[in-house]
């Protein structure tokens, strides 16, 4: 895969690391305008990168490997009997729903979820502009997930959609709702989707075994992570 290595890359100044407090974080980033597209896009994923917004980027940390891209190879993907349990209940209890456009309530849903679960991170507080240039992409497709309680949206699974792969980029939801484990859910559900799809991979992001809120992707299995460059198998 070395030959789809761009040749325009720029590298970020270090700055405070968003999992891991102690440490610093530098990013590499495409400056390739051929890149953004999703065929490209999908070639950089394989080699670790990852979108935030419009931009490609990859972690770079000059004393520090923890963050390990994860992919899920959807054919060899087993649902644990707590997977299998969740999902039913969800799938009896709610409906879901597929947007390839953002919603009107999509805003409220993810500023109410940052405000209560996340009020003690980097995303705090939220404002559209954060949420806007985070989430969304003006050089690829993107499909919402929704799930609803009746009629009310529950939660929203951010999804890129790429030739042969889905990307999760970002789940948010009604913390009225813990106890259904909704992020556990809508991963699920994106799994599903594409299998549904006849994709091979659901990308996950960085999986930082240090960091304990990065603990909740462990579980689904087997995965792979991008480890020195190499994709490997981890059960």
């Amino acid at each position: 895969m070395t030959e789809h290595f761009p040749s325009k890359i720029g590298l970020s100044q270090q700055f405070d690391c968003s999992y891991l407090p102690d440490r610093q974080e530098q990013l590499l980033v495409i400056l390739d305008s051929q890149c953004y597209n999703p065929a490209r896009f999908q070639d950089l994923l394989e080699l670790g990168f990852r979108r935030s917004g419009d931009q490609i980027y990859r972690p770079h940390c000059p004393s520090c490997n923890a963050c390990e891209s994860m992919r899920l190879p959807v054919e060899d993907f087993v649902l644990s009997k707590s997977q299998k349990r969740k999902l039913k209940t969800a799938k009896g209890q709610f409906h879901i729903k597929f947007s390839e456009t953002e919603q009107p309530n999509y805003y409220s849903l993810y500023e109410n979820y940052i405000n209560q679960k996340h009020h003690d991170g980097t995303m705090f507080p939220p404002n559209r502009l954060q949420y806007e240039s985070f989430l969304f992409c003006n050089w690829l497709p993107v499909t919402f997930i929704e799930l609803w309680d009746k009629d009310e949206l529950i939660a929203v699974a951010v999804t890129d959609t790429m030739p042969n792969s889905l990307s999760a980029i970002y789940t948010f939801y009604h913390p009225d709702y813990d106890k259904f484990s909704l992020g556990v859910v809508m991963i699920l559900l994106q799994i599903e989707f594409a299998k549904d799809s006849g994709l091979d991979y659901v990308y996950l992001g960085y999986q930082i075994d240090e960091c304990r809120k990065m603990s909740y992707k462990s579980q689904f299995k087997p995965a792979e992570r991008f480890i020195s460059d190499v994709w490997q198998v981890k059960l």
